[in-house]
C-alpha cells in the first residue's frame, strides 16, 4: 500500500483554488473544489507545465502554460480521451491535507508504462 504524504494545511488551499505542493518525489496539483480536496499529477503532460499554479474553474484546472485543460476530480483531460493525469487519493487530519496515489503512475501522455 503507498505511504501517505502531508503536502499541506488545509488553509492552504481555500475552495475554488489550487496549489502545488510536493509528495515524495512527486509534484501534486491540490485543488479545492467547494470545499472538496482533489489532487492529480502537478506536470501537464504537454511541456511539464506546473498545473497547480494553473486557474481552477469547478472541477477544470488550466495549466498556466499552453492551456491544457484537466478534470481533478478523475485525472481525464477535457477533451482528450487517451490523456490522464494520476490520481491521488485525499484526506484530511487535523487541519492538514495528505495525499497518496490512487492508480500507477503513467508516462508522459497519460499511459501506463509497459
Amino acid at each position: 500500500m503507498a505511504e501517505w504524504f502531508d503536502i499541506a494545511a488545509e488553509s492552504d488551499c481555500p475552495p475554488g483554488s489550487s496549489i502545488e505542493r510536493v509528495a515524495g518525489d512527486r509534484m501534486v496539483a491540490l485543488a479545492n473544489v467547494d470545499g472538496v480536496y482533489h489532487a492529480i499529477d502537478g506536470l501537464c503532460p504537454h511541456q511539464g507545465g506546473p498545473l497547480g499554479t494553473g486557474t481552477l474553474c469547478g472541477a477544470i484546472l488550466t495549466c498556466p502554460w499552453h492551456g491544457w485543460q484537466f478534470d481533478v476530480t478523475s485525472g481525464r483531460h477535457r477533451y482528450s480521451q487517451t490523456v490522464r493525469q494520476q490520481v491521488f487519493e485525499v484526506r484530511c487530519e487535523a487541519g492538514r491535507v495528505l495525499v497518496r496515489p490512487l492508480q500507477p503512475p503513467t508516462t508522459a501522455m497519460g499511459v501506463p508504462p509497459a
